[in-house]
């Protein structure tokens, strides 16, 4: 049924007014952005999982976590070197489960993306007012400095702006690195239990469940790596090195920060910390020092870093989808630099809004964690139907473990999919409801206006073809 759709044949003159510049990035630059994504996640925001299921717990979620996100990437990385194209996880989705599998995965995307930015911009907003920046006391003015600044930057060139966003990770991974040299010192295994209640899991089993969502932190959006196999110089190769690079990375960060943040300050002090590597260095320290300020400081590099680079992720996502016609097509088109200026903007627009009316930068990322973990589950769904499926199809890259990796991936997604209903059952409710609103503008328009030369329409025609002729 899903692939009874009607699909245009447009002329040149459609994709030449929607091609993006091929050739801006290689592996380095692509691992950048994998960690670029992710490096708020370690300044902020996994602490709270102490508070849901103690050190224990949040050790454990951390961990199926990380084996998720690693059979996770070594997907990815197969997928993305066979079939390059922007609409990464959309367009694996649409080859394996046709349109509406495809659009359900891109909508899913696409929602991790447009509002996790919202949510970084609040909490950039609270740590400007909070060293005291500028003298402000509302944070509106810097959520739309943030979207007018980089939106801005996407907008001038896509080289351009995965430069900068590697040379700002840069400095917030010199931070994250002075914190764990001077942290080492401090380290106390009996603080990393200090909770009420004492003991590895001081809530039991369910603490586990509910520390999950914050575990995904650690990692949250390196999956975004495929969306730049259009503009990188050899995505056969370039793609699955910078996935994997950049998951090596975050891992080694993730270790590191999760035993000596609470081995240094005590699990009780930071799981209610909206600001915790500073605070464990105080709490460490005894006060005030050199390096809670450098990391204080330093740390909002690592806020902007993320928030820069997952605005080009929601605009390639968005791009892909509305270049295919499952959304409106006047938002792929490109300008003179070959960058989606509507897909930029539009968003943008979106996600300052979200950031200025609601506030609520925790209730903003539960929704994106809810989207990613519901994309993750449609992903792996989609990797094992084209293993079985399609065999013969030429992968330059293959997961180890094959479908048994895929496998526990996704059953880790499922779980982190319940995880996110019982954490927060409002974002869940929020994103379920975008999604069925979505689907439904496909169910009834845009699958009869899809564009069958968009690149992952006829990644999905020719595999047709191919089955037909067997």
């Amino acid at each position: 049924m899903a692939e009874h759709v009607e699909c245009e044949r447009v002329g040149r003159e459609y994709l030449e007014h929607r091609r993006l510049r091929r050739g801006a990035a290689g592996w380095v630059l692509l691992a950048g952005l994998g960690v670029s994504y992710v490096v708020s996640g370690d300044f902020a925001g996994w602490n709270f999982g102490l508070a849901r299921g103690g050190w224990g717990g949040l050790l454990i979620a951390t961990a199926l976590m990380a084996v998720m996100y690693g059979c996770m990437v070594f997907d990815l990385a197969e997928l993305a070197a066979a079939l390059p194209a922007a609409g990464a996880g959309y367009g694996f989705a649409r080859r394996a489960l046709g349109p509406l599998g495809g659009f359900a995965t891109g909508v899913a995307i696409l929602v991790e993306y447009a509002v996790a930015p919202a949510a970084i911009a609040v909490f950039i907003g609270g740590y400007v007012e909070a060293i005291g920046l500028f003298g402000l006391t509302n944070s509106w003015p810097v959520y739309l400095v943030c979207f007018a600044v980089f939106v801005g930057v996407h907008l001038y060139g896509v080289g351009e702006a995965l430069r900068l966003m590697f040379a700002i990770t840069g400095v917030a991974v010199v931070a994250l690195l002075a914190f764990v040299v001077g942290m080492v010192p401090k380290f106390d295994a009996d603080r990393l239990f200090d909770l009420a209640g004492g003991g590895f899991l001081p809530f039991g089993i369910t603490g586990v469940l509910g520390a999950l969502v914050y575990g995904i932190w650690f990692f949250l959006a390196v999956e975004g790596v495929p969306l730049a196999a259009e503009e990188a110089r050899d995505p056969k190769r370039d793609v699955p090195r910078g996935i994997i690079a950049a998951m090596a990375v975050l891992l080694l960060f993730a270790v590191a920060i999760l035993v000596l943040a609470p081995g240094g300050a005590g699990a009780g002090a930071l799981q209610a910390s909206d600001n915790p590597l500073p605070d464990a260095v105080r709490a460490a320290y005894g006060g005030d020092n050199v390096l809670s300020r450098l990391v204080n400081h330093v740390g909002l590099a690592g806020l902007v870093a993320s928030f820069f680079s997952l605005i080009y992720a929601y605009s390639r996502q968005l791009f892909a989808l509305s270049r295919a016609g499952y959304l409106p097509r006047w938002l792929s088109r490109t300008g003179r630099r070959r960058t989606p200026r509507a897909a930029l903007l539009v968003p943008g627009v979106l996600g300052f809004a979200l950031a200025a009316v609601t506030g609520n930068g925790a209730l903003l990322i539960d929704i994106a964690v809810f989207g990613a973990a519901l994309s993750y589950v449609l992903m792996m769904v989609s990797h094992i139907v084209l293993r079985r499926r399609e065999p013969a199809m030429p992968r330059p890259y293959r997961t180890p473990g094959g479908v048994v990796t895929t496998g526990a991936a996704l059953v880790l997604a499922l779980a982190a999919v319940v995880a996110t209903f019982v954490v927060d059952p409002l974002a869940a409710g929020i994103t379920a409801g975008a999604v069925a609103l979505a689907l439904t503008y496909f169910w009834f328009y845009s699958r009869h206006h899809l564009v069958a030369s968009a690149p992952e329409e006829e990644f999905a025609a020719i595999a047709r073809a191919e089955r037909e002729l067997d």
